[in-house]
């Protein structure tokens, strides 16, 4: 049997696997029956070692740029699945090639749109997708890579404290340059609004989008704010030199957005005028930051949720006395509070939230019925509450196909 299997280190080898079939006619113990609905090419979830993976059968020619594309996107700190691996050169029993094989890591507590809309559980969940589109777009647009084929169906969406996560999962047909035109970025941004706008219209036929949901409002809210994002992290701004405040207002407005900036260029134009631009713009700030303090991996505003309840429990210790310096205080926060949460979960629920998630819940739950009833509660017992009123009838999140078996769409009639 030819085979060649390219696969990155930290994972199985996957040579048990029966390459010289078809993908779609594989029957091994190790594969995972997840309802996948249909897809433009032929996908399975195979489980080793308690991780599950995703196996996308394809033109070799693709499922080599897909494989490079998502690797040069994780390294830029973009959102996206995890490769893995490329299998090629598979051929059959009678000697016929077959296609190849990308392999990625299935990205745990992630959620589909069309499941979204189904459980409509979050009364603001098109502001918070929409949020999340512009910024996912907005970041893979600063590295140079032009996706030409952003819609909702290529994007999966993961719980981030009040808001969502969006994750590019599908890069076959993107572009990669030093840096993107304005004509490539709004190019890219029209075939996003178009085809959020259509995936919506195909929702409401099905009854699932929410009552006064235009889906082509849907799609121009997307494209202004992009517009914002772009704006604010980019633009060159133009003050006078008594306006000295005005650099640190933009790099805070920059830094709240969840952004680092490596560089700030001042140039002196007309008279007493300057203008600011903003140079190596790094996304991911306060996920850098909770790492570097706990050692926790967390979505941004995760992250910076979790970050203010650090400060918060600080000022908490100093009021009783009981204060630590600002090196300390974050492993304290992690053993007393972080830890305390997240042991009152049961094993048998632990597929329902991912733990920063989780505790993120937890605390917003505990301040809500502290407030609600204006009576002092102990964390611990804002967790058990939590724990028996939202999550235990929570569905569970951590293994979500990418569709649900009762969606069905037809595959596009490119890339077939």
């Amino acid at each position: 049997m030819a085979l060649r299997l390219f696969a990155r280190t930290g994972h199985p080898d996957f040579l048990d696997l029966p390459w010289e079939i078809p993908l779609a006619d594989w029957d091994h113990p190790r594969l995972e029956e997840i309802p996948a609905g249909l897809h433009r090419h032929v996908v399975r979830f195979v489980r080793h070692d308690h991780r599950l993976y995703v196996l996308k059968e394809l033109p070799r020619r693709y499922a080599e740029r897909e494989y490079r594309f998502l690797n040069y996107l994780k390294e830029e700190d973009v959102p996206t699945v995890t490769a893995v691996g490329v299998v090629t050169d598979r051929r059959d029993a009678d000697g016929e090639e077959l296609e190849a094989v990308i392999i990625t890591r299935h990205l745990s507590y992630s959620l589909p749109y069309r499941l979204l809309f189904s459980r409509r559980s979050d009364p603001e969940l098109i502001e918070t997708m929409l949020d999340a589109l512009a910024d996912l777009l907005v970041r893979i647009h600063l590295v140079g890579f032009m996706w030409g084929d952003c819609s909702l169906s290529n994007t999966l969406f993961r719980r981030d404290a009040r808001h969502l996560a969006a994750y590019l999962i599908d890069t076959e047909t993107g572009e990669l340059h030093p840096s993107l035109t304005r004509g490539q970025r709004l190019y890219d941004l029209e075939l996003a609004v178009e085809r959020t706008a259509g995936e919506l219209l195909d929702l409401e036929a099905q009854g699932l989008v929410p009552e006064g949901l235009d889906p082509a409002d849907f799609g121009m809210d997307l494209e202004q704010r992009y517009h914002d994002l772009w704006g604010a992290l980019t633009e060159v701004e133009r003050f006078s030199t008594s306006e000295r405040h005005r650099i640190g207002d933009r790099l805070s407005r920059v830094n709240n957005l969840g952004y680092d900036v490596g560089e700030v260029e001042l140039v002196k134009v007309d008279g007493d005028e300057m203008e600011l631009t903003l140079h190596v713009v790094e996304p991911a700030r306060f996920k850098r930051m909770l790492k570097d303090r706990t050692g926790l991996d967390a979505e941004e505003r995760q992250a910076r949720f979790l970050l203010e309840d650090i400060e918060s429990y600080g000022r908490w210790l100093e009021c009783i006395g009981d204060g630590v310096s600002s090196q300390r205080l974050p492993r304290r926060w992690y053993q007393d509070s972080y830890l305390v949460v997240l042991e009152r979960v049961p094993d048998e629920l632990w597929g329902r939230r991912d733990g920063p998630q989780l505790f993120a819940e937890v605390v917003d739950h505990w301040r809500w019925i502290m407030g609600e009833r204006g009576v002092d509660m102990h964390l611990v017992e804002g967790a058990d509450n939590y724990v028996a009123n939202v999550l235990a009838p929570a569905d569970d999140e951590e293994v979500v196909a990418t569709e649900d078996a009762f969606f069905t769409e037809s595959p596009p009639s490119d890339l077939m």
